[in-house]
Parts: structure tokens; C-alpha cells; sequence
């Protein structure tokens, strides 16, 4: 048993990892959208951002695997299944984690800015230089949330029958008739929170190098 559930343990860990990988960079540039001078580019992103977060992830999942098929009619195989959870879930995230770099953003004062203009900054150099370093301190806390989120969210991954560690647990309680291999599970993912909470509370700390 335990050797079944290391095993779609380490599919959770590989979706997990991903979803992070892509997320991150595409909701920072999302925020940018978001905050564009450009009505067209910053509604669409609001209006994106509002889609993804006010539906069930279970939902785009199922509509970014069987979308293809009922709008072009282009069948995939099972070896799309996984792809699809990683696209459904780093669209997801993908849109919270935008909405938290854009409010570490506007929480920077202007006069930071000015200060940069003055020194003969580039806006990029400002904001890669200046900026960016205090706003990865002051979001961190909101995106350990998410990413603890995120280790629970993998387990909807089985609406595509994606046999990760949930989904090799029920199926082994199904034919033992047993709760423990979903006991076992719900360690192994109270086990890996802790790890990832640890991780992003030594990251916040190394961060705070005034005190």
C-alpha cells in the first residue's frame, strides 16, 4: 500500500511543481495586464482573472481536457489527461497569484519611483532593482497561502482520472474496504504542507534582513 501511494505521491509532488513553475511567471505578467494603461488589455485581464477565480478549478479542468473536442471537435488521447490538469491548474493559480503581485505592487510608494527617475533608472531597472525585491517580501505570506492551497487542490486532478496520491488512496480503501489507505494519504499531505510552509516561513525570514 505504501509503496502504491509514494507513487501517485510523486505524480501530487510533479503537479504540484509544475503548476508553480508556469503560475508564478504568468500571473506576474497577468498583473501587468492588469494594471496596463490600456483599457482593452486591462479589462480582459480583469474579466480572465474573474472568470478563473469565481469557477470551480474541478469545472476547468473538465473544460480544458473535453473542450477541444466539443468546440473543434479534435479528440485527445489519455495521454492528454495529464496535460490538462497542468494547463487547467496553472490557468488557475495563474489568476490569484496575479491579483497578489498586482496589490504587492500598488503598495509601493511613489516615491520609490521618483527616487529611481532621479537616479537615472529605467522604469525596467526600477522595477527589476527596487521594486520587485520589497514586493517577493511583502507577498510572500499571501502566496505561501496558495501554495498550501495547492498541494490540497492536487488531489481534483481524478476528474480526469489522474492517478494521483487521493486517487491511488480511494482506489485501494475501494478494494480493502478500508479507511486507512485514506488515512495514510491524509498524512502524506499534512506531511508535505508542513515541509512546504517550513520552506516558504525560511524564505520570509532569510528575507527580512533589516531586523
Amino acid at each position: 500500500m505504501l509503496l502504491q501511494l509514494a507513487k501517485g505521491f510523486l505524480t501530487t509532488v510533479e503537479i504540484f511543481a509544475l503548476t508553480l513553475l508556469f503560475s508564478l511567471p504568468l500571473g506576474l505578467l497577468l498583473s501587468f495586464c492588469r494594471m496596463s494603461r490600456f483599457f482593452l488589455i486591462r479589462t480582459l485581464s480583469k474579466i480572465y482573472i474573474s472568470i478563473m477565480r469565481g469557477t470551480p478549478l474541478m469545472l476547468q479542468l473538465l473544460v480544458v481536457y473535453f473542450g477541444p473536442f466539443f468546440v473543434f471537435g479534435i479528440e485527445m488521447g489519455r495521454s492528454f489527461r495529464f496535460v490538462a490538469v497542468i494547463i487547467a491548474f496553472v490557468l488557475n493559480y495563474a489568476a490569484y497569484f496575479a491579483e497578489i503581485y498586482r496589490a504587492g505592487i500598488e503598495s509601493m510608494p511613489a516615491g520609490q519611483y521618483e527616487a529611481a527617475q532621479v537616479l537615472g533608472y529605467t522604469r525596467i531597472q526600477t522595477f527589476v532593482r527596487i521594486i520587485l525585491p520589497q514586493v517577493v517580501k511583502r507577498i510572500l505570506p499571501p502566496v505561501t497561502n496558495e501554495t498550501i492551497t495547492l498541494v490540497k487542490d492536487t488531489s481534483l486532478a481524478f476528474a480526469l482520472t489522474v492517478v494521483e496520491m487521493f486517487t491511488t488512496a480511494r482506489q485501494i480503501a475501494a478494494s480493502q474496504s478500508s479507511i486507512m489507505p485514506l488515512m495514510v494519504a491524509g498524512v502524506f499531505y499534512y506531511v508535505f504542507n508542513l515541509l512546504v510552509a517550513s520552506g516558504m516561513e525560511r524564505i520570509e525570514s532569510a528575507l527580512n534582513y533589516y531586523r
